[in-house]
């Protein structure tokens, strides 16, 4: 068996133990506060971020490090924590993640040396001084519905976002009380809830094999994460504990509780009608806060950051407007990267971000969240899905598109 450690001093040092089996020393140190100190260097802690690739690794610097390495929220999330994600996981093959996750609504201005430039970077340059704004009216989305959208190509249309209840821990921080409060405060909003938004909760940990099933064929079930994105930054705790699924009679509008996010809020349909989807998005979203408002909780928000989310990269609207659509040839077209680009959309295999797309068949949906507004973004959607769905057109009759490739969309 090993000696106890020794406690010795040297001339002119701080006292240091010594571990009989290493002999490493280190500096017992505390802080004013009575915690005690990290013992080694920040530059002996620094993660080696050197084959990394994401938005955290490239703002990330050893003065920043050691700026913030012992701080903390005031709900205890530290630096580590932050980037834990993003320093198990180098990159992604298919798109940049931002290695980052917020434990607490604090994450974001606690740990702004770093978040920052990670927010700018992401977001296409919102700065620190810029103000997020949020439109839930409908009534001015332009087209997007079956007169304007073809139905053999535009296969289903799909809104989501996310919302966090202020007060309590984020899923990567929470603990299991907190979450279980999360659960009670949604569910017992949703419960009021009248007329086409009436509907169930399912508690993930409590369902009949036959509620599974039926789930499972709806396709609303989620499961256990097992991305290494999420696992890394700890929302896998627990699981099934305090999850589960709502949705309304109609099972086209849909409220996710303690996945990545407090909750996910989702309204889809089969078809051509992002409209539609678009108006009962907002017409269920605005019911949700109101009922949770009514029993004296409210969502995290700003006038900077807009909702604030556990993902730096759904902070603003959190939306995310995606659309099935076939384009088979447009795929293969040497442009299609730059046209998406330049209409500010991104694309996905139908089976999420991990996944490639089979029968030519793409999840198509708006590259941005923070700094448009969300009647902008699925608008953005929604005539960037006419123009790819003519430009296949063309292709089909053996007619060139370089006259259509459009311009890059600016903010106005």
């Amino acid at each position: 068996m090993g000696s106890k450690p020794s406690t010795q001093s040297q001339p002119n040092s701080s006292p240091v133990t010594v571990t009989s089996q290493t002999g490493y020393a280190v500096k017992n140190e505390k802080m004013s506060n009575g915690a005690e100190k990290n013992r080694f260097r920040p530059d002996e802690d620094y993660p080696d971020l050197s084959k990394h690739n994401n938005h955290m690794a490239h703002s990330m610097t050893k003065e920043i490090y050691a700026k913030l390495r012992d701080v903390k929220t005031p709900g205890g999330f530290t630096l580590d924590q932050v980037i834990q994600t993003g320093v198990d996981n180098p990159g992604h093959p298919y798109i940049m993640t931002v290695g980052a996750v917020a434990g607490d609504e604090e994450t974001y201005d606690v740990f702004a040396d770093l978040l920052d430039p990670v927010i700018e970077s992401r977001h296409n340059g919102f700065k620190k001084s810029d103000k997020h704004k949020t439109d839930l009216d409908s009534s001015k989305l332009k087209g997007g519905d079956e007169s304007d959208w073809d139905s053999n190509y535009v296969l289903s249309s799909r809104v989501r976002t996310g919302r966090s209840v202020r007060g309590l821990s984020l899923p990567p921080k929470c603990t299991r009380s907190e979450r279980r409060c999360v659960e009670k405060i949604v569910t017992e909003g949703l419960a009021t809830l009248k007329g086409q938004f009436a509907g169930k909760y399912y508690p993930l940990s409590k369902m009949t094999d036959e509620e599974q099933e039926q789930l499972i064929a709806d396709h609303f079930l989620f499961d256990k994460p097992i991305s290494p994105l999420l696992l890394a930054s700890g929302m896998a705790r627990d699981w099934p504990d305090a999850r589960g699924i709502w949705h309304n009679e109609a099972k086209n509008f849909l409220v996710w509780v303690n996945e990545e996010d407090h909750i996910r809020v989702i309204s889809m349909e089969k078809g051509a009608n992002m409209r539609g989807v678009f108006q009962r998005f907002c017409d269920g979203l605005k019911s949700v806060e109101t009922a949770i408002k009514a029993n004296g909780n409210e969502f995290m928000w700003n006038e900077h950051l807009g909702f604030v989310l556990t993902c730096p990269s759904n902070l603003g609207t959190g939306l995310r407007a995606g659309v099935h659509v076939k384009l088979p040839l447009l795929s293969k077209h040497d442009k299609f990267g730059q046209v998406l680009k330049n209409l500010r959309l991104q694309k996905r295999g139908t089976g999420g971000v991990d996944t490639a797309s089979e029968g030519g068949i793409f999840d198509i949906s708006n590259a941005d969240r923070l700094g448009w507004s969300e009647v902008e973004l699925v608008q953005i959607v929604v005539d960037g899905v006419r123009l790819l769905v003519n430009m296949e057109k063309k292709l089909e009759k053996g007619e060139g598109i370089d006259d259509m490739i459009p311009a890059p969309i600016t903010k106005a």
